[in-house]
């Protein structure tokens, strides 16, 4: 029997996103961002408050970068999330990471996350709703020792994603089957 838990935020695992750019000043910033996925092959939607500076950096710079956050860099990440560079100046340097600018967008790239999405902001969509970034991926760059076969190999990525329930951070591995085929079983 099903039992009400009285949450909204049901919908499991949720990406942790490290959502990097320039501030004014040439410095970098970056965000954890959970509430984001890919709104087509090539196009990033990344939900998020006005109040970031980051909002402020990517409407400013005209891009940014993602990357997915791994389970060797948690603290950095969870750290990202909970200071805030409106109110940090230094918020990137206390991280202990280092980044190389893109060469294909105004945006840095954050060297120790092995998987980045170079971004172009497209434009922002404002409603009751809330506000949404979105991004058209003009590149991504993996590490070499995350890859089988020239594709990101998941179980070598060890990516994390964040449990709304409890508040935790999952790794996200093992494979359990195959998209596309194994439901062909039940087709008539």
């Amino acid at each position: 029997m099903k039992k009400n838990i009285k949450t909204t935020e049901a919908i499991f695992p949720m990406p942790v996103l490290m959502i990097a750019t320039y501030n004014e000043d040439g410095s970098v910033d970056v965000m954890n961002a959970a509430w984001g996925t890919m709104l087509e092959r090539d196009l990033v939607l990344l939900n998020l408050s006005t109040t970031h500076k980051t909002v402020k950096n990517i409407k400013e710079r005209k891009s940014f970068t993602v990357s997915l956050a791994d389970e060797k860099h948690v603290k950095q990440a969870d750290y990202f999330g909970i200071v805030s560079a409106n109110n940090t100046k230094n918020k990137f340097e206390n991280s202990n990471l280092t980044v190389t600018k893109s060469e294909n967008v105004d945006a840095p790239i954050i060297n120790e996350f092995p998987l980045c999405m170079e971004c172009e902001f497209i434009k922002c969509q404002d409603d009751e709703y809330g506000y949404g970034v979105i991004g058209k991926v003009v590149n991504v760059l993996a590490e070499e020792n995350i890859l089988t076969n020239d594709n990101v190999d998941i179980e070598k990525l060890n990516a994390i994603a964040f449990d709304p329930y409890t508040h935790g951070y999952y790794k996200v591995t093992t494979r359990v089957g195959n998209a596309f085929k194994d439901g062909l079983e039940l087709k008539k």
